[in-house]
């Protein structure tokens, strides 16, 4: 790996079942503390990028290189996930722990472990709660301790803020910048261009190809933002913050 990247991509095309391709020609680094987002309309392969990341597709052209010893989390879109599943908090976030066991059972070591894992993500509490109990905030999080059990240097994570408030959407982008600062990368998947995107450092604009990759402020702009929706779209100023609005409802607004 050069440049100490600890993912890189150079020129990966995925397709499905000999499909058309879902990503095409796609190179992407992944540096040590990124904090990156991954914008696109639905189906334009940021689901398969991240799985890509994971290595759980493989490409049918490209390569892949990871960092040695590359430690991934990934936490999963909540609706994708059986919330009826007879767990507890806790049992949930064991789970991550495979790798190595010979015992059924969680050591006094692990039990601690998560707790403490839940206390750092602000649900100490629940525990003994099932997770079906739990609102839509709360499962995030489970997610992402288990997740961080694993002692990941990159994070990945599909929609994190995709069915909660707004609320809770502000208190999962705080609670990432503040893992982020701690030195852990982070990957993310969004169709938040407002509430999510505009708030990272970096941004990657998908379309089955990469159609920009910089800034909220490079690349929220209305060509490459035509380029990866194929639409019109505006883009205005609010405290020195690109605001992505729809082209037809800005003209019909001021058409009243």
């Amino acid at each position: 790996m050069t440049n100490a990247a600890l993912v890189r991509l150079e020129g990966v095309t995925c397709a499905y079942r000999g499909g058309a391709p879902v990503l095409r020609a796609v190179d992407l680094d992944v540096a040590p503390g990124a904090f990156t987002g991954v914008v696109g309309p639905s189906g334009s392969g940021k689901t398969t990028l991240l799985r890509v990341v994971l290595g759980t597709v493989r490409p049918v052209a490209g390569t892949v290189l990871r960092g040695p010893g590359l430690r991934l989390g990934y936490v999963p879109q909540v609706e994708t996930v059986n919330w009826d599943f007879p767990v507890t908090v806790a049992e949930a976030v064991l789970m991550s722990r495979t790798a190595g066991r010979r015992l059924p059972w969680p050591s006094a070591a692990e039990r601690r472990e998560v707790d403490a894992t839940l206390d750092r993500l602000g649900i100490g509490g629940l525990g003994r709660r099932h997770i079906r109990e739990l609102s839509g905030g709360q499962q995030q999080r489970v997610f992402l301790a288990r997740a961080l059990l694993r002692q990941p240097q990159l994070l990945l994570l599909d929609e994190p803020t995709s069915g909660v408030d707004v609320r809770t959407r502000h208190e999962i982008l705080h609670l990432l910048a503040d893992l982020n600062a701690g030195g852990l990368a982070v990957v993310l998947t969004t169709h938040d261009l407002n509430g999510i995107a505009a708030h990272l450092p970096d941004l990657v604009c998908l379309s089955t190809e990469v159609t920009g990759r910089g800034s909220p402020q490079e690349v929220l702009t209305p060509a490459v933002l035509e380029r990866t929706y194929g639409a019109p779209m505006d883009v205005l100023s609010h405290g020195g913050m690109p605001v992505v609005v729809d082209r037809h409802v800005v003209h019909e607004a001021v058409g009243r």
